[in-house]
């Protein structure tokens, strides 16, 4: 079995030169008259120039490199069925509580390993009577930096496959889970798959069905979705889905039908990789602050990835053409999945804001909470709420208290 390798990012110093040169001969287009000032055309053109020029002049990258670099980082060799093993970059956070329940988080698209930084801290100093987590965040399989993927048919399963697989190499027979976007998808096939090892879910992107009595299992939900109305905040919920599909989905169907045509922007020009990523940094969060160095960080990661930014699109073509086995997974992913205990977290700008009783519909769900601030990358916006519902769900009492055997999560 291959060994397990501390890893520390460290981007060759003419990598960095070379951006700075793309970047002092980027050309920008031009805009049209109040275009900048509302988003509906995409990134404004004044905010564009602002990041290139802090990007080119400002901008530290060994700074960050250092603060990514005091997190405990590893990578090793992962076997994925009919594949090549896989060299996973991953940070892993043990706890010193011996009973720690063994966490799974797995980010999405453009997110990247880096967005479990911001609850680290607050779920490995907890308090008496609060669950402690041994947390894995993998990068996924063309992603941040871990290895790229070189041959067709890479789907759902098999990044499902490459998570289950890190964490049985890690000791973790049995563990729990959080994601959104990717992660979503990821951790729900991950149940389906291996609901022996995978007890419980948390994820925050709560995608689902309207409930009904022929799909439904549990005919009580079907029958509250058919006789109780929408609350007010279901219904702007419904809105803020609907204005995804039919204005933010865009870079969705270019992705998952011709990855490789916007790959070679992507993979060429950084100010294009930069500006297809902040516009969803901008529009799929409720007004997060975000600070230049924190946009130009993610961006950065993909720019720097092992694969290259290119690899991380082809994940939206693979799960969207593969043969009917691969894509009946997420069509089952978005039902219910029995065996696993469910949290669902709602965020009112996720991408998909759905009622209630349509999550319900998902699996077993023993955690529920709508906050009332809050966008598609939980983790970063809102870490104390995402460290705080897996306290209280891992936690005495929680609905997924001791799923793991052994591991409570307290001494």
């Amino acid at each position: 079995m291959a060994a397990i390798q501390p890893f520390q990012v460290s981007i060759p110093q003419e990598l960095l030169d070379h951006l700075k040169q793309k970047l002092s001969l980027a050309t920008l287009p031009d805009e049209l008259e109040g275009e900048g000032s509302d988003w509906d055309y995409g990134a404004p053109l004044v905010d564009i120039k602002r990041l290139v020029q802090h990007w080119q002049t400002k901008y530290d990258w060994r700074h960050h490199e250092a603060q990514m670099n005091k997190l405990p980082q590893y990578t090793t060799s992962i076997s994925v069925k009919d594949f090549d093993d896989l060299e996973i970059h991953f940070v892993h956070q043990t706890s010193p509580v011996e009973n720690a329940i063994p966490l799974l988080f797995v980010h999405g698209w453009p997110g990247s390993f880096l967005e479990v930084t911001k609850i680290l801290p607050l779920l490995s100093d907890v308090k008496d009577g609060e669950p402690a987590f041994h947390i894995v965040a993998p990068s996924l399989p063309n992603f941040g930096f871990s290895q790229g993927v070189k041959k067709k048919g890479f789907a759902l399963p098999q990044y499902a496959e490459a998570c289950h697989n890190l964490m049985q190499k890690l000791g973790y027979t049995q563990y729990v889970t959080q994601g959104g976007d990717w992660g979503t998808w990821i951790t729900r096939t991950i149940g389906l798959l291996y609901p022996s090892a995978c007890k419980a879910s948390h994820i925050n992107m709560v995608a689902a069905n309207p409930p009904s009595v022929t799909t439904t299992p549990s005919l009580p939900t079907a029958v509250q979705h058919a006789v109780t109305p929408y609350t007010d905040a279901e219904k702007a919920g419904l809105q803020r889905s609907e204005w995804f599909q039919k204005e933010g989905s865009g870079y969705s169907s270019i992705q998952s039908t011709k990855p490789q045509t916007v790959g070679y922007a992507l993979a060429d020009s950084p100010v294009g990789l930069l500006a297809w990523i902040y516009e969803k940094l901008h529009d799929w969060t409720d007004n997060y602050p975000w600070t230049d160095d924190e946009i130009l960080t993610w961006v950065s990661i993909y720019l720097f990835s092992t694969a290259g930014p290119a690899a991380s699109v082809r994940i939206y073509r693979e799960s969207t053409h593969a043969d009917d086995e691969i894509l009946s997974m997420r069509t089952k992913a978005r039902t219910f999945v029995p065996d696993v205990k469910l949290g669902l977290a709602y965020f009112p700008k996720d991408l998909f804001v759905h009622p209630r009783s349509w999550g319900r519909t998902l699996g077993p769900v023993v955690f529920e909470h709508v906050n009332e601030k809050g966008g598609h990358f939980a983790a970063w916006e809102c870490p104390e709420s995402v460290a705080g519902d897996l306290k209280e769900m891992f936690g005495r009492g929680g609905g997924a208290e001791g799923v793991v055997e052994g591991k409570s999560g307290m001494n």
